[in-house]
């Protein structure tokens, strides 16, 4: 009997200790698996449904701007708002005193009905200040230079710029300052353009800048009756480079307008200057004319719609014969290379004067630049 008792305690204390061994490689092995992370096979459809459908930050960063300039006068209804990125309304005039004036009651309409068409479009409406003439008559020059001259009145002209923009919901303001002609002009220029970006950039609206080519149409060097400060380029979104208006170089001739060899040597002296300044070469925009020159100076500027509406055939030609005379102006082969050419060299897109001289249709400039920059990114800047 008590060796049977012997017997049922060890059994019974094997017993005790094995479910505590058991317990114990059990505990082991959980903590094992909590530590390894689970690989679970994913089934093609899964996959499928994780894909993103969202633009990569990538392909926004590498976008390209297609910025087309309209004269107050121009019908709102006429430009083609899908293919641009920005829209510039030409002109507000600034006053000495730095107030701006636009051209009456029709001029403000057509800039409310322009910020409508184009917000369907996803489309940015920028007021350009300045311009060649002015409204009072005249070049601007004189009331420009003297409005930012003087702190009083730049600080009135900055204001009341920043007021239209919160008024009639516009994205921003293009400088068009032609053209600050001394050390004093660039250094008035460059204290506006940066009060007005303190201004602009904290409500999320942008500044752009108009500048001259600088390169002589005829011997190819630097222009250096126009100066310009180079730290001013900083405060700006986009600098928009009038890359035409050759023909008045060394004489007039009509074919110096804007022909490729021209063009280049403008895109190597502003990619050279923004690479020499440490200034990213994607705020540089290349500007390309949508009218011609007359080689007769006492012939009018036409547009190139008028020379599609002709012959259609002409938008394969650079010169064509109307009106008694030749109009020399880009055709698409050369505006198909411009835009190559600003690409090629890291420019972040194209500009064109002006939006309502482009031709509808299968010869449409707008679109040949659109298609092109298109081919260069997955997606425009306003996407």
């Amino acid at each position: 009997m008590k060796k049977h008792r012997v017997l049922l305690a060890l059994v019974i204390l094997f017993t005790f200790i094995g479910g505590i061994y058991t317990g114990i490689i059990y505990s082991t092995n959980k903590a094992e698996q909590a530590s390894t992370p689970l690989k679970i096979k994913e089934s093609p459809k899964s996959v499928k449904n994780l894909e993103k459908k969202e633009i990569p930050q990538e392909s926004l960063e590498e976008s390209k701007v297609l910025v087309g300039y309209v004269q107050d006068f121009r019908d709102p209804n006429v430009v083609d708002y899908s293919k641009l990125t920005h829209v510039i309304f030409s002109f507000a005039h600034p006053t000495a005193e730095g107030g701006i004036l636009l051209n009456g009651d029709s001029a403000i309409n057509n800039l409310r009905t322009m910020v409508n068409k184009a917000k369907e479009h996803n489309t940015k409406v920028i007021l350009a200040v300045g311009g060649w003439f002015h409204i009072n008559g005249g070049k601007s020059y004189e009331p420009f230079k003297t409005a930012i001259s003087n702190p009083e009145s730049r600080t009135r002209l900055v204001n009341e710029l920043t007021s239209i923009v919160d008024r009639e919901n516009l994205d921003g303001i293009d400088i068009d300052f032609e053209h600050p002609r001394s050390k004093a002009d660039a250094a008035n220029l460059a204290a506006f353009t940066n009060e007005l970006s303190n201004q602009l950039q904290p409500k999320g609206k942008e500044l752009s800048i108009a500048v001259y080519a600088k390169i002589h149409a005829v011997t190819g060097t630097e222009m250096g009756f126009v100066v310009y400060e180079p730290s001013m380029f900083q405060h700006v979104d986009h600098v928009n480079i009038m890359a035409y208006d050759g023909q008045w170089d060394g004489g007039y001739n009509a074919a110096n307008l804007s022909p490729y060899p021209f063009t280049e040597k403008i895109v190597n002296y502003w990619a050279t200057l923004f690479d020499d300044n440490n200034l990213p070469k994607e705020k540089l925009v290349l500007g390309v004319p949508f009218y011609a020159q007359p080689e007769d100076p006492a012939t009018k500027q036409i547009s190139y719609a008028a020379i599609i509406n002709q012959d259609p055939a002409n938008a394969a030609n650079d010169t064509v014969s109307m009106n008694g005379t030749t109009y020399h102006y880009n055709g698409v082969n050369t505006i198909q290379k411009k835009t190559n050419l600003a690409l090629d060299h890291g420019f972040g897109g194209m500009m064109l004067w002006e939006a309502g001289h482009d031709s509808k249709g299968d010869h449409s400039l707008t679109t040949v630049i659109y298609n092109e920059l298109v081919k260069s990114t997955d997606v425009l800047a306003k996407k």
